[in-house]
C-alpha cells in the first residue's frame, strides 16, 4: 500500500452531535462521510450529482485505510448561540441573551495517515493540502511512502472500521447517502496520543 502522512500545528474534528455542550471534544477518529469528502476533495472527479442535482453516494473508493494521532487536546472557549441568531431580551432592568460559551478540546499536531491502493491516487493525494473537517487548519503532506499491511500495523493511532448496529456504534448521519446513520468500531493501535511533534 501507499501511504501519505499529514501534519499540522492542530486540527479539530467536530463532534458529529449538535448539541451545544457544555464542554465537548475533538472525535479521535474520522466518520465513514469524513473520510469521503476528505476523497472528494483529493479527487473531485468521484463527485457525481443525479439529474436533480444531488449527490450521488458512491461511498469512498480510492482510500483503504487510515490512522490518526496526535500530542493532546487544548481547551478553547467558543462563543455559541441558539438557531435563529443573536436575541436579546430585557428583564427588570438587564438584559439577557441567547449566547453561552462552550469549552472545546482541540487536538494538537495530528498526523494523518490515508492509505492506497494505487500509486497514482497516494501522488496526487501528496501534492495536496487537507482539513480534518470543516473550517480547521489545514494539514499539510509530509511523507510519502510504500509499506506492506504488516508495516503499516505499528503506526500508532485511532482508525475507525465502518460497522453494523450489532458490532458498532452510532458515528453520526452520512451526508452522502440521504443522512442515513452510521455505525462504526473504534481501533486502538499503539498509543495515539504522541510525545513528541513529529
Amino acid at each position: 500500500m501507499y501511504v501519505v502522512k499529514y501534519s499540522g500545528p492542530f486540527g479539530f474534528i467536530k463532534p458529529w452531535t449538535a448539541v451545544r455542550d457544555k464542554e465537548t471534544f475533538s472525535q479521535q477518529f474520522l466518520t465513514p462521510s469524513i473520510l469521503e469528502g476528505i476523497e472528494k476533495k483529493l479527487f473531485p472527479e468521484l463527485l457525481k450529482r443525479d439529474k436533480e442535482g444531488k449527490l450521488v453516494y458512491q461511498g469512498v473508493q480510492r482510500i483503504i485505510r487510515y490512522r490518526l494521532n496526535y500530542c493532546g487536546l487544548d481547551l478553547q472557549q467558543e462563543r455559541t448561540w441558539s438557531k435563529g441568531g443573536f436575541l436579546f431580551t430585557k428583564e427588570k432592568d438587564i438584559y439577557k441573551t441567547n449566547q453561552g460559551i462552550i469549552t472545546r478540546g482541540v487536538m494538537l499536531n495530528p498526523n494523518l495517515y490515508l492509505a492506497f491502493g494505487a500509486k497514482e491516487n497516494a501522488e496526487r493525494a501528496f501534492s495536496q493540502t487537507i482539513c480534518l473537517c470543516r473550517n480547521e487548519d489545514i494539514l499539510h503532506p509530509v511523507e510519502f511512502q510504500e509499506m506492506s499491511v504488516e508495516e503499516y500495523e505499528f503506526i500508532p493511532g485511532f482508525e475507525l472500521v465502518e460497522a453494523d448496529v450489532a458490532k458498532g456504534f452510532k458515528v453520526g448521519y452520512n451526508r452522502f447517502k440521504e443522512a442515513e446513520e452510521m455505525y462504526g468500531e473504534l481501533k486502538v493501535f499503539g498509543n495515539p496520543i504522541r510525545e513528541s511533534y513529529e
